[in-house]
């Protein structure tokens, strides 16, 4: 049956059903049941909720209805229908604090406190950054491919704190959106791991990708066999027995990168939870240990990361332009209570 009858088919039925997600499924997907994958591949989906839907007939494949025990091929066609029609892109104006590090006619640089979403998407509509800017400011420019996401050339994931630049205007964004293309933008970040490397600095080269078992999670292929290219230059600022604080600075801004990239290495960031860093991974087994390492879970429930610094060139004065953020209160507390464990224990 054509995608054209079958949306006159759906038009005609009782209850109108609205396209939400369509996913034509990687060449190289190995099988797997289609209620996990799209409960992994769609943001704050449950697999009831994924069960229920395919139950109901609306989840198709190929344009027919399958039950959730389907096992996905590559190249299928999946698409999710629902009976509330897709929420549209317009973004609703909020009035949320921001740290706004520099302004001027043609940008801002904002400091993201961490728990904060940049941008609206399934599941979080509002208290985004976005939202907070269009409060800030109105007739955001969009940029092709960027609808929902006015003045945004980057971004950084909800659990990080740090550094953006935003365009105010259109002439602003394409040039600020080129130097990150062409990795001209200067960047560095703080990150918390475990372990301590053997060497004080290095440089660490693999393809970034999503993993095949979980789409949410990006794995490193240093081979080249997938992903797309990824250069992460480190430095130890700080060594603590068990932990280290390094430097990054990125040749290139993968998803996930540094997280990747150190998880790759075998040193996956501090309370990481999706690479593996939410629980011990070197040190003691003793419970004052442990109990540390769970008080300083609850200081900073998230992975320890921080876009320190961002330099560019100003797109209209040409001038260049350094600023730095200090680090949140959190990530600052643990630090602290390392270099008080370290000296005591």
């Amino acid at each position: 049956m054509s995608e054209q009858h079958l949306e006159e088919d759906f038009e005609e039925d009782e209850l109108a059903l609205y396209e939400h997600h369509r996913i034509v499924v990687d060449k190289g997907q190995s099988p797997v049941r289609i209620d996990k994958f799209l409960t992994e591949r769609i943001a704050n989906a449950t697999r009831n909720k994924v069960q229920q839907t395919i139950d109901s007939g609306g989840v198709l494949v190929n344009g027919h209805s399958i039950k959730s025990n389907y096992r996905i091929k590559g190249l299928d066609d999946i698409r999710v229908l629902l009976e509330k029609p897709p929420r549209d892109t317009e973004v609703i104006s909020e009035n949320i604090p921001l740290d706004i590090v520099f302004e001027d006619n043609d940008l801002l640089v904002v400091n993201k406190p961490p728990g904060m979403v940049v941008h609206p998407a399934h599941g979080n509509w509002s208290g985004t950054l976005v939202n907070g800017l269009v409060f800030h400011f109105e007739n955001l420019p969009e940029m092709k491919g960027n609808v929902g996401r006015p003045g945004l050339v980057h971004r950084i994931d909800k659990d990080t704190s740090g550094l953006l630049v935003i365009a105010k205007t259109e002439e602003t964004m394409a040039p600020l959106a080129a130097q990150f293309f062409h990795h001209t933008i200067q960047r560095t970040y703080l990150a918390l791991i475990w372990g301590e490397p053997e060497l004080d600095e290095g440089t660490i080269v693999g393809n970034v990708g999503r993993s095949a078992k979980d789409r949410k999670v990006m794995d490193v292929f240093p081979d080249g066999s997938q992903g797309k290219h990824a250069v992460t230059h480190w430095k130890v600022v700080k060594r603590l027995r068990y932990v280290s604080l390094v430097q990054c600075t990125l040749e290139t801004g993968r998803t996930h990168q540094i997280r990747a990239h150190f998880k790759f290495l075998g040193h996956p960031l501090f309370n990481d939870a999706m690479y593996g860093g939410d629980k011990i991974r070197k040190g003691t087994q003793f419970a004052k240990y442990k109990s540390f390492i769970s008080n300083c879970f609850e200081v900073m429930p998230r992975q320890a990361l921080h876009a320190k610094s961002l330099g560019f060139e100003h797109p209209i004065t040409k001038e260049n332009l350094y600023f730095e953020a200090p680090l949140p209160a959190d990530f600052s507390t643990v630090l602290a209570k390392w270099d008080h464990y370290v000296q005591v224990d």
